[in-house]
């Protein structure tokens, strides 16, 4: 033993844990409270728990069941070894050791499972809250420091096991199952040209045997630390999307077709509202078959009745017909779930950037005589010039893939073209709706042009364009806004992190809060909602071609154009002015996810410099930190392989670069998660509102079904759209994805006071939070001004899903540092 502690000697000392068997995590047992630590490597004292009641399985933690062997550096103790004899696994949330010369009391802060000691190769390390660069690191803790490195890397061979605690990159060659038939065949995504994608974590488990580039089913590995293990509030939600995966959908399926009203579809408007006023009546006793799990039951709520009841999503709390008005169709462009898609429209007409040799000419068919009737005395290159048109645009997005997606549905690629009113809100002008050319998508694409209409067949067809639009805004918002650009782009960084930065590297104490959970819920979605015949498949448009489309999508993602900022110049709705706030002059002044977002990013950027400033004072100081170079490089070169040739990627080569590449990941993994998030059931639990399916095309004069349409707009516009089956499944898991745990964390919070030793940290950190209080007060007070009408809109739901604080539950607000759901 090194250090400043003679053998044998006693110091006094608190060990929290929890054992294996404590599924409420609010019950913290703490070992040695009050009692002594032997630096020689045995427990001594008393074992009792939050309120000083005697533990029955005190004994199993006394003597030499459990050890601990403290490591000194030259100061203070650096670090400690234990050592767990029992067989049954416990979580070691803290240490703290008292009276410590020259220090006073040292913290560790664990957090982590611990397991018999034989089923690791080297003794459990755990390092105190100080922070060193590697080349700062006292003598005595470099051997430790690098040893815990390796050891969390492995060594990339076998079947990861539940106690493992090893980060290792691995391709999605494990959402199909071509052992289960030709129907759940799915590509492999990463590691071709053809289908990119960011990796996953490695679970190592055998390839199938039709096809030995897929990974047989089975337990998906989630590094011991990531899975909690219902300890957790955030457990409970997550856990709740997999009951419902397994357990309550085929009942849902069972109860659509034996009740009494017409299976599959919704009759009216009215019952469709009826999910939220008076609920579905069941079957007898059929929810004491749902799984008991607290997510459940307070999702599938019964009020003492066998009916199933959902809460009414705060888009039709205020009004139940505001949602079909056109601004508020253009409003939630730019404040709804899904507002990082719209762009200036900066040429007319519209073009493609599909390949023409394969696609034909994809050219949009708009004319401007389709929107000069509706841009008032303008003519279109004075409403270009004037920045006054945007485009929302998932014609290149769906085209490739229409041929195959309408086998079972009846959807189009679809061009909006929107006009920015003097009001400052957006009306959509123009509808385009394509399809593959009867000949062969070769030949281009057959699109037909719809305009607004008040009244008449016009105002029901523009009503359904409306909805085909929104069907591919919705499957693109889940697919690609949501799943690919928060989830799976920021696995990779959590691994490298993990795999290069010490838990005593400064920049591992800065983005570790970012990265809770993660890793565990995208492994969730693995089993249930991306997987082959999994719920995505299940309810949104492009079924089994989903997360081909996504992989599609991230050929032209790029890191830095992640950075908000970059982003709006990007799409054409910001452009540099050091006069303006933030910088940016927008192009959409009242644009509210852009104008509280850049608040935001700010803060959070401000936070990072004031942060890396105090352990990086020069380019040379990052240029020669070791483990912020493997890092880097890992990330890059593993993490997003397919993408690593890339020029845009920083150099990390200066101080800026460091800055820069933190912010974004932070950024993307709170603020942006949460303003992609937490307004899904909001918004999207009202199926009208935000249809996932489309299952006819729109009517043409002389067919039955346009005839049906002006004898029932309301049976047409609903034959049309998401059926009933796949309504309940999509508010079941979006209600779930949208609520906050009881114990989030929200940006600005850390979960421990003792995340780090060093002062200067703390106070910038406490500098951030206050400003994201600041921040929370001017987004509340624009909420107020009646001039912004995009704040609330015709629905009258004020913008706040970027306010950074939140109650538990489903608030529609709330910033969590990490992707937690």
């Amino acid at each position: 033993m090194l250090g400043i502690f003679d053998k044998g000697q006693k110091i006094k000392g608190t060990v929290v844990l929890m054992p294996k068997n404590v599924l409420d995590f609010n019950a913290i047992t703490n070992i040695g409270k009050g009692g002594i630590l032997d630096t020689a490597g045995s427990l001594i004292g008393t074992v009792t728990n939050v309120v000083g009641q005697a533990v029955d399985t005190a004994t199993a933690f006394l003597g030499r069941n459990v050890s601990m062997q403290l490591i000194s550096a030259t100061k203070t103790d650096g670090a400690f070894y234990i050592r767990n004899y029992t067989q049954a696994e416990f979580f070691l949330v803290s240490v703290t050791l008292d009276d410590i010369p020259n220090r006073g009391s040292v913290q560790f802060v664990c957090n982590s499972w611990v397991y018999n000691f034989k089923s690791y190769k080297k003794d459990r390390i755990f390092f105190t809250n100080d922070t060193y660069l590697p080349s700062q690191t006292p003598a005595p803790l470099n051997y430790f420091r690098k040893e815990e490195l390796e050891n969390l890397r492995g060594d990339g061979t076998g079947e990861r096991k539940e106690w493992d605690r090893i980060y290792d990159y691995d391709i999605y060659n494990d959402l199909g199952n071509p052992d289960g038939g030709d129907k759940l065949v799915r590509p492999v995504l990463g590691g071709s040209s053809e289908y990119p994608y960011p990796r996953r974590v490695r679970s190592g488990r055998k390839p199938t045997r039709k096809d030995p580039k897929s990974e047989k089913p089975g337990v998906i590995y989630v590094p011991r630390d990531e899975n909690f293990g219902h300890l957790k509030s955030s457990d409970f939600l997550m856990y709740g999307i997999k009951s419902l995966s397994q357990d309550v959908l085929p009942l849902f399926q069972a109860v659509i077709f034996d009740l009494n009203f017409t299976p599959n579809e919704f009759d009216s408007f009215d019952e469709v509202r009826g999910l939220f006023e008076g609920g579905i009546k069941l079957p007898t006793d059929i929810l004491s078959q749902i799984s008991p799990l607290p997510a459940l039951k307070e999702i599938l709520r019964t009020d003492g009745e066998q009916v199933l009841k959902f809460p009414p999503p705060q888009v039709i709390r205020v009004s139940k017909s505001a949602w079909m008005t056109d601004e508020e169709f253009g409003r939630e462009m730019v404040a709804g779930v899904n507002p990082c898609v719209i762009r200036l429209l900066q040429e007319f007409p519209p073009k493609s950037t599909l390949n023409t040799t394969v696609y034909g000419d994809q050219t949009s068919t708009i004319t401007k005589e389709h929107l000069e009737s509706n841009l008032g005395e303008l003519t279109v290159e004075e409403a270009l010039d004037g920045k006054r048109l945007f485009i929302l645009d998932y014609h290149d997005a769906f085209m490739p893939y229409l041929e195959r997606i309408n086998l079972n549905a009846k959807a189009y690629a679809t061009r909006t073209i929107l006009f920015l009113k003097d009001d400052g809100t957006l009306k959509p002008i123009a509808i385009e709706l394509s399809l593959p050319h009867p000949n062969g998508v070769q030949y281009g694409s057959e699109s037909k042009v719809y305009l607004p209409a008040d009244e008449g067949a016009e105002s029901i067809i523009w009503l359904l364009a409306k909805a085909h639009v929104i069907v591919n805004d919705s499957c693109y918002h889940q697919l690609m806004s949501h799943w690919l650009n928060t989830h799976a782009v920021v696995e990779p960084f959590i691994i490298a992190t993990n795999r290069h930065l010490s838990v005593l590297h400064p920049i591992n104490k800065l983005l570790f809060p970012h990265f809770r959970d993660t890793i565990n819920i995208n492994g969730l979605a693995r089993q249930a909602l991306i997987n082959a015949g999994g719920i995505i498949e299940q309810t949104f448009l492009p079924g089994p071609n989903s997360i081909e489309i996504s992989s599609a999508v991230y050929k032209n993602w790029v890191f830095t154009d992640q950075a908000l900022p970059a982003d709006l110049i990007k799409r054409g709705l910001a452009v540099e002015d050091p006069s303006s706030p933030h910088g940016l002059r927008l192009a959409i002044e009242d644009y509210p996810y852009a104008v509280d977002g850049l608040e935001i990013w700010d803060a959070i950027k401000a936070w990072v410099e004031d942060y890396v400033s105090l352990y990086y004072p020069t380019d040379d100081a990052v240029q020669k930190d070791t483990e912020i170079q493997t890092w880097w490089k890992e990330a890059v070169e593993k993490g997003h392989g397919d993408l690593k040739d890339k020029p845009w990627w920083p150099k990390m080569q200066s101080v800026q670069d460091l800055v820069q590449s933190c912010s974004i990941i932070i950024w993307t993994a709170s603020a942006l998660h949460a303003a992609v998030n937490f307004g899904q059931y909001p918004y999207g639990g009202y199926i009208l509102n935000r249809p996932t399916l489309s299952r006819r095309f729109i009517p043409e004069k002389g067919t039955p079904e346009y005839d049906e349409m002006l004898k029932s707009p309301e049976k047409a516009y609903l034959r049309t759209i998401t059926p009933k089956y796949q309504t309940l499944v999509d508010l079941s898991v979006i209600e779930i994805l949208s609520r906050h745990a009881s114990d989030e964390v929200y940006l600005g919070e850390r979960d421990s006071k003792y995340w780090t030793s060093d002062s200067r940290a703390v106070q910038a950190f406490q500098k951030f939070g206050s400003k994201l209080t600041e921040i929370e007060g001017k987004i509340t007070k624009r909420n107020n001004e009646a001039s912004l009408r995009n704040r609330t809109g015709p629905v009258q739901l004020p913008y706040t899903l970027l306010l950074r604080s939140s109650e538990e539950g489903l608030t529609f607000r709330g910033i969590p540092n990490s992707i937690s759901i």
